[in-house]
């Protein structure tokens, strides 16, 4: 009777401690997926390039400078070089709009800035990093080579990296996406400078205190904001990014039989007419009867299609809080031992 006793309580504890152990593991593999929420832009959103002061400058005519968004500059009013560069989005000099982004963009900078830190490293290059928040550590932030972040498939992954000083990019430096990612979750908190080198492929949104600088052909799938100081462009491409509107599930609704007209045999009858000629119906004709709001023939009647949701306004399913379940499983635990050591002491064995 002891044996059985003792041998019951130990496998109810292994597999209590087997459960509670699965999961935290599945609530670590979750929050290490989700990482950090992303950095809120507000109006700043809208711009591809934004600046202080003194000015905007683009030179080099071929290939020109390409601008995929609004590009605006506050409190000076100084933009040079449009045309040739082309921009695909409205100008803002010295005015409300620019205004309104350029305090945005003060949040948004001191938001990324005060995020506590997943690692810190003060080069990039040949790193696989996935969604977090990267420091610095006091050192310029450089990057030579192929960067890859990494999404392990959650489009809602957010990267985060804090340039304590200066950010700088050699040439033909690349920053690239596996396994999903959206570059409007990218976010280059800069204290100083930003410089990317000429030919450069770079991604997500650049968040510098002073200048930002470009070489010539560099390629930026984000934004080029720059809190006090200038924005220099060589015939660069910029493209403000956006985020992805989330997909709605399918859903299928009853297929309805399409309403058929009836035929209603009908003997003919003679109609006069003023000159007293008869038209008459042929016996046997068919006259249709259609069925009250009948839906036209192939139609299938279903609910309503769902309604698509803006991005961002949906949390990731990565980001659910398993808090409850773990919290939950020690006092189930506990209270069973407790019972148990109850039950021993009530009915002791010899």
């Amino acid at each position: 009777m002891k044996t059985r006793f003792r041998g019951a309580t130990l496998s109810l504890m292994i597999v209590l401690a087997f459960t509670l152990a699965i999961t935290l593991i599945s609530t670590a593999r979750t929050a290490s997926a989700a990482g950090p929420v992303t950095v809120q832009l507000g109006t700043a959103a809208a711009f591809a390039v934004l600046a202080g002061t003194p000015a905007v400058t683009n030179t080099g005519v071929t290939p020109a400078t390409v601008i995929t968004g609004d590009l605006g500059i506050h409190p000076a009013a100084s933009v040079t070089g449009f045309p040739p560069g082309l921009v695909a989005g409205a100008i803002h000099t010295a005015d409300a709009v620019a205004l309104q982004a350029k305090s945005d963009l003060a949040s948004a900078y001191v938001d990324a800035a005060g995020r506590p830190a997943t690692a810190t490293y003060a080069t990039l290059g040949g790193r696989t990093l996935v969604g977090g928040v990267y420091n610095a550590g006091g050192a310029t932030l450089g990057l030579t080579g192929t960067l890859t972040l990494d999404a392990q498939n959650d489009p809602s992954s957010v990267w985060i990296f804090q340039a304590t000083s200066d950010l700088v990019t050699a040439s033909s430096s690349v920053v690239t996406f596996i396994n999903g990612g959206q570059p409007c979750n990218v976010f280059w908190q800069v204290t100083s400078s930003a410089t990317l080198g000429s030919g450069s492929t770079f991604i997500g949104t650049i968040m510098a205190l002073t200048d930002i600088t470009m070489g010539s052909t560099v390629s930026v799938n984000g934004r080029a904001l720059a809190r006090n100081g200038q924005v220099t462009l060589i015939s660069d491409n910029i493209r403000r990014s956006t985020c992805a509107a989330p997909q709605p599930e399918e859903t299928s609704g009853p297929t309805v039989t399409p309403a058929v007209a009836t035929a209603t045999p009908t003997r003919a009858v003679a109609t006069a007419t003023p000159a007293g000629a008869a038209t008459a119906t042929p016996v046997g004709a068919a006259t249709a009867t259609p069925a009250a709001s009948a839906a036209p023939v192939g139609a299938v009647v279903g609910p309503a299609a769902p309604t698509a949701i803006p991005a961002g306004s949906l949390p990731s399913t990565s980001t659910q809080d398993d808090t409850p379940v773990v919290l939950i499983l020690p006092v189930i635990a506990l209270g069973v031992l407790y019972l148990l050591a109850r039950r021993r002491r009530a009915y002791p064995v010899n």
